[in-house]
């Protein structure tokens, strides 16, 4: 454990900077809300069926999103279908290309400066602010089995197959993970979550770290993989985590699906996560001045502006030094008074020799 505390700067820094401010989250879900009602305006104007249900998925549902300078926010909404409810003129059941056609032609608006695209696994649609929000298509899937008991499957539109999958249970794993469900504006009382949340912040400091680092999910999975609790130090279990997820992707950087057995989110040659690894090694070598003998305060602060690429910490340091100086200020010259440089002598009251 580091012998200088930047605690307080370590959660400053999260609240001012890393989590969603609330205005932030009511403009997030005025988004979600407004995508689904052009989804079903649209839908219902080709006379399509309307979906069963939606779900919020991905850092929005896991509370994960991060400040991002750009806005380049992503929203992930999944739709819900009922099987049966996705089919042809003819009555045949629609092919997963199929699907995100119909789901992109129904979110068209001449208003929308954008229209929306087919991507793999969803329909995206973008806006001019930055953001966009991604519309994965599911279908769900109903049998009995040897005792007549329903069984509810979900398939996952991806590329031109119906594969079997459902984000949700992606979000359930977080969140138990997490061990306590938050409300919409409260503050994050779990490390592990602005751990997540300080470790995406990292990764996407820098620009042109962007494009090029690892995903949100796989980020969530190492730092629940191997989150390294510290009550009251965030400093030092973000510093703890890194140093044992450095090593884990010093021996592989293969990660697993944390609830589909025998699925990777990356493979042993995975480019984005092999420059997550570059980004987060250079990061733990800049923060080796934290365990030197003679590391002061403002070189701590110092590492952590550099790591995080901003000029925070070292503002906050500037900022208490000049509070405890005028601390120190005699209180008649701090507060503007002055004193005479020879003794005043009283008049002499009438009567009196």
């Amino acid at each position: 454990m580091s012998s200088i505390d930047c605690n307080k700067e370590m959660k400053g820094y999260h609240v001012d900077h890393v989590n969603l401010s609330n205005q932030d989250q009511i403009e997030m879900r005025s988004r979600r809300d407004n995508g689904r009602t052009r989804l079903n305006n649209g839908l219902a104007k080709a006379k399509y069926p309307q979906p069963k249900e939606f779900s919020s998925q991905g850092s929005y549902a896991m509370r994960t999103m991060v400040e991002d300078d750009q806005c380049d926010y992503d929203i992930d909404d999944g739709v819900y279908f009922e099987k049966d409810e996705l089919k042809d003129a003819e009555g045949n059941h629609l092919g997963a290309r199929d699907a995100h056609t119909r789901i992109r032609n129904a979110l068209k608006d001449e208003r929308l400066a954008y229209d929306a695209v087919v991507k793999t696994n969803c329909v995206r649609q973008k806006y001019p602010d930055g953001y966009h929000i991604d519309i994965p298509v599911y279908r769900i899937t109903r049998r009995k089995d040897l005792w007549g008991n329903e069984i509810i499957e979900y398939e996952h539109a991806s590329g031109n197959e119906w594969v079997t999958s459902d984000a949700r249970a992606v979000t359930r794993w977080y969140n138990d993970a997490v061990g306590e469900e938050l409300k919409a504006g409260e503050n994050d009382s779990s490390q592990l979550r602005r751990l997540t949340k300080l470790t995406k912040k990292m990764a996407r400091s820098r620009i042109e770290w962007k494009a090029k680092t690892t995903s949100g999910i796989c980020i969530s999975k190492l730092i629940v993989d191997y989150f390294s609790a510290k009550t009251g130090r965030d400093d030092d279990a973000l510093h703890a985590t890194w140093k044992e997820i450095k090593t884990k992707l010093d021996i592989s950087l293969q990660i697993d699906h944390p609830v589909l057995t025998g699925k990777k989110l990356a493979e042993w040659n995975d480019e984005s996560i092999s420059f997550f690894h570059n980004c987060l090694a250079d990061s733990l070598k800049k923060l080796e001045v934290l365990d030197e003998p003679g590391c002061t305060r403002e070189k701590a602060l110092k590492v952590w502006d550099n790591v995080f690429n901003t000029n925070y910490f070292g503002e906050q340091f500037s900022t208490n030094q000049a509070t405890a100086k005028s601390l120190l200020q005699p209180a008649a010259v701090a507060s503007g008074l002055t004193f005479p440089s020879k003794p005043v002598i009283p008049n002499k009251p009438s009567g009196f020799a």
